[in-house]
């Protein structure tokens, strides 16, 4: 009987890699696709007072978030407080931080909050839009998904009257933030549709509970689209934020009504998935290499019992920087200069390679998916401009 080899230094040293680089891999690829239960509250509270004028205001560290100009949204309470924060009063009071206006409380008790979360949600309820809407449901796999309905502003009938929006919002939110862009639309005459997708924690979920980057969610744009189609839509315009430019780009290359969609506006979209996740891997420190092997595992059938994918993700199938000669339809793209999270250099490129039909407007915001936040003039002309530029029949 041989006695059984033992393994070498430098050989249980390319094991031990060998198996870091997959656990690693493994982590990152199931990280990717399983939705998270909540955020952290990052951002402390200082101080919530009233100013000499009677004012709500609040006082919070001095970052390039809480200092960019606009409007934007603080969540906290576990996410059942929200409030609508307003334009910068006071920086340098005191020494890193920075006082704002509060414009609205929607929920939860503001004084009694010590953290929360800052986002682009300026609207957390359709109501707070001023505008005519009512709930509608849309039928989709698994059962029906909860959608907003808005109709036109009464003075608006014109030549976009018999046209709809379906605004889709991005991975980890909620359909509220895709709220942002039904004032310029109903402005124009537009029929908005703001709709939930699968996994986002008010459509049905999917089969296997995971998000499959747009590959399967656009199906929910698509039920939309027949929706808006079966109650007299002639002509679509697909707005999509973050994931739900991916989801939109997937629905006008192969909805069966592509031929009724006749614009995309899509703010700060992932173009290729890859470079996106990659790039956000290593802003958080994980090695190029280790994020490689993660894309491979969800690209891989035998990889779905690490993700827990009911089927492997096409990644190519989602480069639309690769696949730019795929575009058919006139897009316009709004995207931050310094969006760390979908790099805007992905929309230069796509750009770039389709002038004839992508227009790109950059804004200078830090964070993502903020650009109407910190600019809502330049963002609600820019996309009225393009809007109008469409055909009307």
């Amino acid at each position: 009987m041989k006695a059984p080899k033992v393994l070498g230094p430098l050989a249980l040293a390319a094991v031990c890699a060998s198996s870091i680089t997959f656990l690693g891999a493994a982590y990152f690829a199931r990280r990717v696709v399983v939705p998270s239960a909540a955020r952290r509250e990052d951002i402390s509270i200082r101080q919530v007072f009233s100013g000499e004028d009677g004012s709500l205001r609040i006082e919070l560290p001095a970052t390039s978030l809480t200092r960019a100009p606009g409007r934007y949204s603080l969540w906290f309470g576990n996410g059942k407080g929200h409030a609508c924060i307003g334009a910068v009063i006071d920086e340098g009071t005191n020494a890193g931080t920075v006082i704002r206006l509060v414009e609205r409380v929607d929920s939860g008790d503001l004084h009694a909050a010590a953290a929360g979360i800052w986002s682009g949600y300026a609207y957390s309820k359709p109501e707070q839009l001023g505008l005519l809407f009512e709930d509608v449901e849309i039928q989709v796999d698994g059962g029906m998904a909860p959608a907003w309905k808005f109709a036109p502003a009464p003075a608006s009938a014109g030549p976009m009257s018999s046209t709809w929006a379906i605004h889709a919002h991005g991975m980890g939110g909620k359909r509220a933030g895709a709220l942002r862009g039904v004032p310029v639309a109903s402005r124009l005459g537009i029929t908005s549709l703001v709709v939930s997708f699968r996994n986002d924690g008010e459509a049905p979920p999917s089969n296997d509970s995971r998000y499959s980057l747009g590959q399967n969610e656009w199906l929910d744009v698509e039920a939309a689209i027949k929706y808006a189609v079966d109650h007299g839509a002639d002509r679509l315009v697909l707005f999509g934020w973050s994931l739900g430019g991916s989801m939109a780009l997937r629905a006008a290359n192969l909805s069966a009504h592509s031929d009724r969609i006749i614009g995309l506006v899509l703010v700060a979209p992932v173009l290729d998935w890859a470079e996106t996740l990659t790039t956000n891997g290593s802003a958080s420190g994980l090695p190029e290499a280790i994020a490689r092997a993660g894309l491979r595992i969800l690209g891989w059938n035998a990889g779905r019992w690490v993700t827990g994918l009911n089927q492997a993700i096409d990644l190519s199938a989602l480069d639309w920087v690769t696949r730019a000669g795929d575009l058919k339809t006139p897009t316009l793209i709004l995207h931050g200069i310094d969006d760390k999270s979908t790099p805007v250099a992905v929309s230069e490129r796509f750009a770039e390679l389709r002038p004839d039909l992508v227009q790109l407007v950059r804004f200078d915001v830090p964070g993502h998916s903020l650009e109407w936040n910190a600019d809502t003039e330049k963002w609600e002309s820019s996309v009225t401009r393009f809007l109008k530029s469409l055909p009307a029949d």
